[in-house]
């Protein structure tokens, strides 16, 4: 008896050279629907399903293989007795290959202007009934949702070595298939931030070489939901392989820079910013981020919000730099950077959304924490002033930039900026005025009439202190501390214009 093969694909490629290999290698093929139009087309022997099940399709071909002839074919035991000789009574013949992958449920979310029934259409209920039904029964039956592993899985059938090793990875991949397909499914049809249960689903985008050391090993994974403006959507348009390290301070920058729409450059350092700069042009934005810290850009990572010009491209080639990081690339600029070998340039469709709806998934021993991404932003309108001076237009404009540069700095943050740039940048400290002091002294001479902004309120008024002595002229700052008017009375004694948020920006 010929082993029978059953191909039901909503992805085409390449399908009629597997069925002509399986057909060389003495399979008879089942098909349905389009696959099997496609198949005789190609001149390839094929029955139909209402040929086995000797029932049509019906339902507008919602029912066509959910059929015992098909089922018990694909899930009987081959050295079950009893399981044979059920077969035999009912005359059925088994199944010993599913070749399926399931409606496009992913792309048609995608779809511009797609509507609820389309969606509803587009999820598929034979194909993962089949494709599980067969990988249940790894031992007898091999089952193919990959097109990618057509040429292998029939190489195995030409050298006799599709064995039940193979076949159960094979299996494997149809539950982690079909547990991808579930969980989109299921997310679409979540409407609570934080269900009973988490069905999140990654895909793979690459192994790395390894992780944050090189004993520790890696890969990167994307969601399909969430791809729009993150490195998942990225192009490498030139430059070696990306490692951990660039992937999670690629995406620090990232971070930062879709909070701003005019143009903007950040230079990041381990997860930190070490300069952020705005300007008229992207080539005045990027030489303040390089100017706030000339130093510890080396070896960093550029992201930018505009195409990248000749002369940006100029001065960033003048500077060791890991990744750059931009919507686009002119001409002149790519030729400019690509004579360096090693730098990594991804192109990235702008986003100027920030991360809005998304949610920050961090994992922890045994389990996920899952949050909000900080999305807490300001106008002039939300900060109300504490002390007795108020800050000049200038001072408050690079207040409210400030303030958005703290939000992406580790805590406790703080951060000194004038005149559109970062001067100075205290990060991750476990108290606030070692953070503060580390900006000030990084920031030198420049801290003379600069702005503080600290990412939570001050417990006590060393700070404060720290800065007026700094000659620092305002500072922003959430409030809400006990001891906020020891605070105010400095700033008071030293002409200093302090306002608050009312929001804070911790970030572990």
């Amino acid at each position: 008896m010929k082993k029978r093969a059953l191909i039901s694909v909503s992805d085409k490629e390449n399908i009629e050279t597997f069925a002509k290999g399986l057909i060389e290698n003495g399979y008879e093929i089942i098909s349905t629907g389009g696959t099997l139009k496609a198949i005789q087309n190609a001149g390839i022997d094929a029955k139909a399903v209402e040929e086995v099940t000797g029932f049509p399709e019906i339902l507008d071909g919602r029912v066509k293989t959910l059929h015992p002839y098909i089922h018990a074919g694909l899930l009987a035991k081959r050295e079950n007795a009893n399981h044979q000789k059920q077969l035999n009574e009912y005359e059925i013949s088994p199944i010993n290959m599913v070749v399926v992958n399931l409606y496009p449920f992913k792309q048609t979310l995608a779809k511009e202007g797609v509507t609820e029934e389309e969606i509803v259409e587009n999820i598929d209920i034979g194909g993962p009934t089949m494709l599980r039904a067969a990988a249940k029964n790894f031992e007898d039956v091999a089952v193919v949702v990959d097109p990618d592993d057509y040429d292998e899985v029939l190489n195995s059938l030409q050298t006799n070595t599709l064995d039940v090793t193979k076949r159960k990875q094979l299996a494997a991949k149809v539950f982690r298939h079909t547990a991808n397909y579930d969980a989109m499914i299921a997310d679409h049809f979540t409407d609570e931030a934080f269900p009973e249960v988490l069905t999140t689903t990654y895909e793979k985008v690459q192994t790395l070489r390894y992780g944050e050391n090189p004993h520790q090993s890696a890969a990167f994974y994307k969601n399909p939901k969430e791809v729009f403006g993150t490195l998942g959507a990225a192009r490498q348009l030139h430059g070696k392989e990306l490692s951990y390290n660039n992937i999670q301070d690629a995406n620090a920058a990232l971070e930062i820079i879709a909070d701003f729409n005019e143009p903007a450059a950040v230079a990041i350092k381990h997860m930190n910013p070490c300069g952020i700069g705005i300007g008229d042009t992207i080539y005045h934005a990027f030489k303040r981020a390089y100017q706030a810290d000339p130093v510890s850009i080396f070896g960093g990572i550029v992201a930018i919000n505009r195409e990248i010009d000749l002369e940006t491209a100029q001065q960033l080639s003048e500077i060791f730099l890991e990744i750059v990081i931009a919507p686009s690339f002119s001409d002149e600029a790519f030729s400019v950077l690509t004579k360096k070998k090693n730098i990594r340039l991804l192109e990235l469709e702008r986003n100027n959304n920030g991360v809005n709806n998304r949610q920050k998934v961090t994992a922890v021993m045994g389990g996920l924490l899952v949050q909000d991404y900080d999305n807490g932003k300001i106008t002039e309108a939300d900060i109300t002033f504490a002390s007795k001076r108020k800050p000049t237009k200038d001072e408050l404009t690079d207040l409210l930039f400030a303030w958005k540069a703290v939000k992406h700095v580790k805590s406790n943050a703080i951060i000194l900026a004038k005149d559109n740039q970062t001067i100075g940048v205290g990060a991750g400290q476990m108290n606030r005025i070692g953070a503060a002091n580390i900006a000030i002294e990084q920031a030198g001479e420049k801290a003379n009439r600069a702005v503080l902004a600290s990412d939570a309120f001050f417990p006590m008024p060393d700070t404060v202190q720290a800065a007026a002595e700094a000659g620092i002229t305002a500072i922003i700052q959430p409030g809400g501390s006990k001891r906020d008017q020891d605070s105010i009375d400095v700033c008071d004694k030293y002409g200093i214009a302090m306002v608050y948020t009312g929001t804070r920006h911790f970030k572990h």
